[in-house]
């Protein structure tokens, strides 16, 4: 962490963009001073990637006239006195005011000030590191809560007691924890027991998660602070892991809980820089023993979680459901729950071609999987596990398949059926899910080949069709 800062942003054109607003503002007869995250960011040696300008001493209009001559504009409420440039990311306000006027994070009057002070502004700040202000054109810092100094010591802290008016507050703490890997103050832990969800809508839930997802470098640090503030009672999915406990030779490292919090750890330290294929794996390592706590049991002596997985889906869909209505995600999150045992298993059957074929229909993708496996055999310390095997032999079975990156492809389309003198109707999905079947289970490899085996179904049909006047058969894989 830098003394002093100095303002490092890569993109030249933000650079440039950010000096002109600060040049232009001062002539103005204004001060622009950076502020929030990209303040927070500089002063930890990680260039700003957006910028937060908060403009002093001139009013809504000529900020926004003096802005307009340069750059396309959009105001954000002319209350709030907002406006972002088009392009570029790049947020230009006034101070404001903010006073509690109803529930959860929107119930707040806001009110432009631009004859407040910048103390005074950074006073509605939620943490001390995020109530830094920088004047790029004087280089002066200013740091009314003493936030360099919480960046050294790498701790959060709330700026002040108004830090409760706003519950969204408790999860922004739970993914800077992840992503700065700081402590959080116990006074601002105590703080945050005594805040309710408040209905905060489940879009910014969700935004605040998938943060904690894509940046935390160490997620445990978050998850750990949700149970300490007592948050984690809001996500019972995950609270029911707590103090489940796993059979000791295989999981030494303790209950589920202790578990997930390692391996999303170790799932934090392999991302692959794709925000959707991180974001589709986090969740599922989040998620992926969401099911140990109902099939938990002692048999003869031994813990057990029989059909763990299976029952992790169903658990894993209501507790996402209730975040986002992202329906294709979730729908892509919930196989490699239900089968992140799949890679072990099938490596000690060295299993068939045509296993890892359904396997890959199944799950989407199996290098998604296999990220997956790998975070969940690595959440066992002090287990040494240095390679995965299982996951390595899957991972080239299936590129030699070409299912590594894609589920299987059918080569048996509708198209080929009409080819084939077969009249569209409700009789084609059953048909073409034969073929498909047929092709996962290596009856066939070519468009020709495949071609034969369609015609012995029509035929199979028709002599159905004639006789019995009955639907051809939805899964007989064998005519």
């Amino acid at each position: 962490m830098r003394s002093t800062l100095t303002l490092n942003i890569d993109d030249p054109n933000l650079q440039k963009a950010c000096s002109k607003i600060c040049n232009l503002v001062h002539h103005a007869g204004g001060r622009a001073l950076l502020v929030g995250g990209c303040v927070r960011d500089n002063a930890l040696n990680h260039p700003a990637n957006d910028l937060d300008i908060e403009v002093y001493g001139i009013d809504t209009t000529t900020l926004k006239t003096i802005l307009s001559h340069h750059f396309t504009i959009k105001l954000v409420g002319q209350a709030f006195g907002v406006m972002k440039i088009l392009d570029l990311p790049i947020d230009v306000a006034l101070p404001r005011r903010e006073f509690k006027s109803g529930r959860g994070h929107r119930g707040f009057t806001i009110d432009s000030d631009p004859q407040m002070t910048p103390e005074d502004a950074a006073s509605r700040r939620d943490f001390t590191v995020n109530a830094i202000a920088f004047d790029p054109i004087t280089g002066d810092i200013i740091d009314p809560y003493n936030g360099l100094d919480d960046l050294k010591h790498r701790v959060l802290k709330h700026v002040s007691k108004r830090f409760a008016e706003d519950p969204l507050r408790v999860l922004r703490g739970m993914q800077f924890a992840s992503r700065f890997d700081f402590d959080i103050s116990p006074d601002t832990v105590e703080i945050c027991r005594t805040l309710e969800l408040e209905g905060l809508a489940a879009e910014r839930v969700f935004d605040e998660w998938k943060k904690l997802i894509l940046y935390g470098i160490r997620p445990s640090r978050g998850l750990t602070f949700l149970r300490d503030s007592e948050w984690i009672r809001y996500f019972p999915e995950l609270f029911a892991l707590i103090g489940c406990p796993q059979d000791p030779a295989w999981h030494p490292e303790g209950d589920v809980w202790t578990h997930t919090l390692h391996c999303m750890d170790a799932f934090a330290a392999r991302r692959i820089n794709d925000e959707r294929e991180d974001l589709i794996v986090g969740l599922a390592v989040l998620c992926h023993d969401l099911g140990k706590p109902k099939t938990t049991m002692v048999e003869n002596g031994r813990i057990t979680s029989k059909d763990h997985s299976s029952v992790g889906e169903k658990i894993t869909r209501a507790f996402l459901s209730r975040m986002t209505n992202e329906t294709a995600l979730i729908d892509e999150v919930l196989p490699l729950v239900s089968a992140h045992l799949a890679p072990m298993q099938l490596f000690k059957a060295k299993a068939s071609d045509a296993a890892i074929r359904r396997l890959a229909r199944r799950v989407g993708r199996i290098d998604r999987l296999v990220r997956v496996a790998h975070a969940d055999m690595l959440g066992r310390p002090p287990l040494q596990v240095n390679t995965f095997d299982a996951g390595d032999w899957l991972i080239k079975r299936a590129r030699t398949l070409e299912v590594e990156a894609a589920a299987p492809k059918p080569i048996i389309l509708g198209r080929h059926l009409i080819q084939l003198g077969l009249k569209p109707g409700p009789h084609f999905g059953p048909i073409i899910e034969a073929c498909f079947n047929a092709q996962i289970e290596d009856a066939f490899k070519t468009l020709q080949d495949g071609i034969e085996y369609a015609e012995r179904k029509i035929r199979h049909y028709r002599s159905l069709h004639e006789v019995e006047n009955e639907p051809p058969p939805h899964t007989d894989c064998s005519s």
